[in-house]
């Protein structure tokens, strides 16, 4: 079993919400680019409602002391992405965002937002470029890199870009169907895997990675691959398909492990970490970034009511094993 010391929250966004306007609640699925003096976390946020009470979602970063990891240096003073154009997949979201360095270009992966009648939403991947150490990124066209198909019809979300073995691995989350809870439709996604030799043209590997453990209809997100000790860990989260948006049924962090990063061993018992006994993550855990600073084994996660009060750290004692 993985033992975790937490640290407590880093980010809260209403610290900053009379500043940036746009950066009003959430700091949602942290995502690290580490640099020689700082690390550069990758969050999504959200202003408030419009006149209809409908949200948008934004993707935004906050610099953190590579010394200090509480001590913030700096907050983007604007989203890293605008919004897609009318009718395109992102038209109203960028939401997660994944960064990984190609030569001196920062690609990101992201889950584009737009709005739909039947049921709330519908997300794609897409995936933009930085050119000026990834403050701001560039679409590199207006539809998604990973869509929809005929296994995996909707909710393309959750991107995790990793580089293993000369190749791109990007594991991501896909509806597999809708679910009406007192006429509200509630979305039961599974986590899967592409693979790329250039991180643009993918080839899906077609299979659910993580076997479902608390129901049929459990959801699954945020898939993030660390390889150590001659194995790949996977810490992801995962929640009930029906009243989870409190304590009991809510978001809970899960781990798995792999030799081939295709067949998955489950084992949530070693997992570590799970809800405080009061606080800002009493209720829910979610949403794991985990990465390796200065010798050490971090971990960024979200707590109550998926981040809105933003983003926490915790620390692995010992060793990935």
């Amino acid at each position: 079993m993985f033992s975790w010391t937490k640290m407590g929250l880093v980010f809260d966004p209403e610290n900053y919400s009379e500043k940036y306007v746009w950066l009003k609640q959430f700091a949602q699925a942290p995502a690290t680019l580490i640099r020689d003096e700082y690390v550069r976390v990758y969050f999504s946020c959200r202003p408030g409602p419009d006149k209809q009470g409908q949200y948008v979602s934004y993707s935004a970063y906050v610099d953190l002391n590579r010394k200090n990891l509480f001590d913030i240096r700096a907050v983007s003073e604007r989203p890293i992405l605008t919004l897609g154009s009318l009718g395109t997949f992102d038209e109203f979201g960028t939401y997660p965002v994944s960064v990984i360095e190609k030569g001196s270009d920062i690609f990101a992966y992201y889950g584009g937002w737009t709005r739909c009648e039947s049921v709330p939403f519908n997300v794609g991947i897409g995936v933009a470029v930085s050119k000026d150490s990834g403050k701001t990124f560039e679409r590199l066209g207006p539809g998604p890199v990973i869509g929809y198909s005929p296994d995996e019809p909707f909710v393309m979300s959750g991107p995790k870009i990793r580089f293993f073995e000369d190749r791109y691995y990007l594991f991501y989350i896909a509806g597999r169907k809708w679910k009406l809870v007192d006429g509200r439709a509630e979305p039961v996604y599974k986590i899967r895997l592409a693979v790329s030799e250039d991180g643009i043209c993918w080839n899906k590997i077609g299979k659910d990675l993580i076997e479902s453990r608390i129901e049929i209809d459990e959801a699954q997100a945020s898939p993030d691959v660390f390889f150590a000790n001659g194995k790949y860990h996977m810490f992801f989260c995962y929640r009930y398909s029906e009243d989870y948006r409190g304590k009991a049924q809510g978001y809970r962090i899960g781990y798995a492990w792999s030799y081939n990063l295709i067949d998955w061993t489950r084992e949530d018992n070693r997992a570590g970490i799970d809800i405080s006994e009061t606080g800002w993550d009493s209720e829910m855990i979610s949403y794991p970034h985990v990465f390796e600073l200065d010798g050490n084994i971090y971990m960024f996660y979200l707590g109550n009511q998926v981040g809105r009060r933003g983003f926490g750290l915790a620390k692995l004692e010992g060793h990935l094993r």
